[in-house]
């Protein structure tokens, strides 16, 4: 995602700091696993993985992480390649899948991806897309208004179901 600088972001509402690129991708990737921990399960510290400088990867999906566009949570529990049935729990798809909704298209999901990897969540978008850069107005607006944002959405809500159907 073009060349920017790298920097440490803690996750709001947990005790975990993930090394991601700095600017919108940290703000969209932070609001992910914010939503991961306050929907899914609390994330506690090293569950996630963010930059890495290290080459080799399992499949190419993997190599946004040399960038700091992507992020594992839980790659353990949520390995490249696991079985069907091993991952995330139908309930916790539902989750997921409103996130992706919620993000319009920027964020790429690991479970959708050939091998499977439940844990790989990426910006799918090229550098310099406005979709990026209006998904990071809009977190850092929820951001400043109590009552809005990660924390206090309900992905089971009719209305929010029908419009993430698409992204399980």
């Amino acid at each position: 995602m073009g060349r920017g600088h790298i920097d440490t972001f803690r996750i709001e509402g947990t005790g975990v700091d993930v090394p991601l690129l700095k600017g919108d991708v940290a703000t969209v990737l932070t609001y992910v696993a914010r939503r991961f921990a306050y929907e899914i399960d609390m994330l506690r510290p090293g569950d996630v993985e963010g930059h890495t400088a290290h080459r080799a990867v399992g499949t190419g999906f993997e190599s946004n992480h040399l960038s700091g566009t992507a992020i594992s949570i839980r790659p353990l529990f949520y390995p490249l390649g696991a079985q069907k049935g091993t991952g995330l729990s139908a309930l916790e798809k539902v989750v997921v899948a409103d996130i992706l909704a919620d993000c319009q298209g920027v964020i790429g999901w690991g479970g959708h991806t050939n091998p499977v990897k439940e844990s790989h969540f990426q910006i799918n978008v090229r550098p310099g897309d406005s979709r990026l850069a209006r998904l990071a107005r809009r977190i850092r607006g929820e951001d400043e208004a109590p009552g809005s944002g990660a924390g206090s959405i309900d992905p089971f809500l009719p209305d929010r179901r029908r419009k993430a159907a698409a992204y399980l």
